[in-house]
């Protein structure tokens, strides 16, 4: 009937796997439209976490199909352990997952010039995960990819050995680096024989034809808006488009066939690796945000940089993606603070501005903050809005009034059911 899109407002890790599992029994597919193993998105249910790098986030909700789309990027290695960590938690994984024939494989090489490349950078790092991402989507724009429909057709070994032998002609630009190729290679042919009976499918003729059957579909980005490759915080992004317009690409949909675009911040910001940040703090609050909220990344374990809720910032990104819900995540890592902060406006050559500068990093950005009074009480059993805080409703609902976006959902604990309805959700 319509594609719903789910993605993040800020740097990534606002909470998004939880939100798609909790949204996930309104649909028939959940599929992921780009990105790859250097997204992690967490969800804690039974007791147990889960961090899911590849598969989208409604594996865990029965008679839901899951589809990893063209604009995902795919390590064999890493997507066979995914699977056999699902599959011992008794999920048919292989009846309920498909994977585009267009996605593109990771290759160890790429790897090894992701490595390469990052430490030949040195202190100008841009803090890559080292998953192989960029080179990948390098060799995809440049036509050189491998992709998983490939697998299944003749010549397939012949098409990555000169893809082999090109990678290994641009390493020798750089220094070498410490990387068991010969190991790497063999893992990943053995993960290949692992993965290949997961269905290779058309997924836009799939998803389309799932439209005019009436069928609803969620789309769900990794990552999030500032670390899209046009619009976020060049060069200190990722390698793909990780705003709504992603959706379409990476999936093979119109963009008359978006409905709704819900988009998840954190009652807070944090970035993991280098980057501008004009929030950030670096004070006692900024390691306490750290400590309270676990601020450590799923897939690189690097400890998140911390700081305030940034208004222009959220704002930008909600204008980039055409957000019509928000979601408010992490709501109680605030109940500890009093008062806490909230960044309204930037000061940029003496002038006041609440427009996001092209270049943040060239800027000298001061940030005008608004002192917000706290309400220091455990709310991670609150299950209705109105039972919450005073202080804790007015800072929602002023985030509500500066967007200009209402909040259908905010979160209150990392379990799947500290989930607060405010609003009404997406239609089933």
């Amino acid at each position: 009937m319509s594609v719903d899109v789910i993605l993040g407002l800020q740097w990534g890790d606002e909470g998004k796997g939880k939100i798609v599992d909790s949204l996930a029994t309104n649909y028939d597919f959940i599929c992921r439209f780009q990105g790859g193993p250097n997204a992690g998105h967490t969800l804690i249910f039974d007791n147990k976490k889960y961090v899911l790098h590849t598969i989208p986030s409604g594996i865990f909700r029965e008679n839901i199909k899951n589809i990893i789309g063209a604009g995902v990027v795919i390590d064999p290695v890493i997507l066979g352990k995914e699977i056999a960590n699902v599959e011992q938690e008794g999920v048919q994984v292989r009846k309920q997952l498909q994977i585009s024939n267009r996605a593109h494989f990771i290759l160890p090489t790429h790897r090894l010039l992701d490595k390469a490349s990052e430490a030949d950078k040195g202190k100008a790092k841009i803090g890559s995960t080292l998953k192989g991402i960029g080179p990948t989507y390098m060799d995809k724009t440049g036509r050189n990819g491998l992709r998983y429909g490939d697998l299944f057709a003749p010549g397939f070994r012949e098409k990555y050995t000169k893809l082999k032998e090109k990678h290994l002609r641009l390493y020798k630009m750089y220094d070498e680096v410490d990387f068991d190729l010969k190991g790497e290679e063999d893992r990943w042919f053995e993960s290949l024989e692992n993965i290949k009976d997961i269905p290779h499918i058309d997924a836009e003729y799939i998803l389309n034809r799932a439209l005019k059957d009436q069928k609803d579909i969620l789309a769900e980005g990794a990552q999030g808006t500032m670390l899209d490759i046009e619009y976020g915080t060049y060069p200190f992004v990722t390698s793909s488009n990780t705003t709504t317009s992603g959706v379409c690409s990476g999936l093979g949909i119109a963009p008359s066939q978006i409905k709704e675009v819900i988009g998840i911040t954190k009652a807070y910001c944090t970035r993991v690796g280098s980057g501008p940040f004009p929030t950030e703090l670096f004070d006692e609050n900024g390691q306490k945000l750290q400590e309270i909220g676990h601020e450590f990344g799923a897939t690189t374990g690097r400890s998140r940089r911390c700081g305030w809720l940034d208004l222009p910032q959220l704002n930008y990104s909600i204008m980039i993606n055409g957000v019509t819900q928000l979601v408010i995540t992490k709501l109680d890592v605030l109940s500890e603070f009093d008062p806490f902060m909230v960044g309204e406006e930037y000061i940029i050559d003496g002038q006041k501005t609440t427009d996001l500068p092209y270049d943040l990093e060239a800027q000298d950005i001061e940030v005008q903050y608004r002192a917000m009074e706290g309400w220091n009480k455990d709310i991670t059993g609150v299950k209705k809005f109105e039972d919450l805080p005073e202080n804790a409703r007015n800072y929602v609902e002023l985030i509500e009034e500066q967007t200009g976006v209402k909040a259908s959902i905010v979160s209150n604990g990392p379990g799947r059911d500290q989930v607060i309805q405010k609003e009404a959700l997406v239609e089933s």
